[in-house]
């Protein structure tokens, strides 16, 4: 999770949301990226949808089957779906999304049996420490 913390941190350097992930594989980190919405103009440009791409990439293979996503805020519906259809096994993130959180808070799209796969959630890792990113960016924000 500390790794994606310092990936959160990148974000607010260009105005973004902090929010960063990892893709872990066999113990080796395969891809890490941060939030860029603000940076691309992209509404899609959420840190977990930008690492697995790079992992897809870097693994050659868009089936991410044993692959771990590390985040530090609860993956929203988009990212879950995504995450879901990439195959991952697990998803570790710190701060729940009681907004928009697909992975327990709201929803639950990585335990659905409805669905075709299923993923593992590993929630509250240093959670305090990811939600305290997320609260003094946004009281900065207002500040301003």
């Amino acid at each position: 999770m500390g790794l994606a913390i310092d990936e959160a941190r990148l974000a607010e350097e260009h105005g973004d949301v902090p929010v960063g992930a990892l893709v872990v594989v066999d113990g080796a980190v395969v891809a890490r990226r941060h939030n860029e919405r603000e940076a691309t103009n992209d509404p899609t440009a959420h840190a977990e949808l930008l690492a697995v791409r790079d992992a897809a990439e870097a693994l050659g293979s868009w089936r991410l089957e044993g692959a771990t996503v590390v985040v530090t805020l609860e993956p929203c519906p988009m990212c879950a779906g995504a995450l879901q259809q990439a195959r991952v096994a697990r998803v570790v993130y710190g701060a729940a999304d009681m907004k928009a959180g697909a992975c327990g808070s709201l929803y639950s799209l990585g335990s659905d049996p409805r669905l075709n796969h299923e993923f593992e959630t590993v929630h509250g890792v240093r959670a305090e420490e990811c939600a305290s990113l997320l609260t003094d960016f946004f009281a900065t924000r207002r500040a301003t």
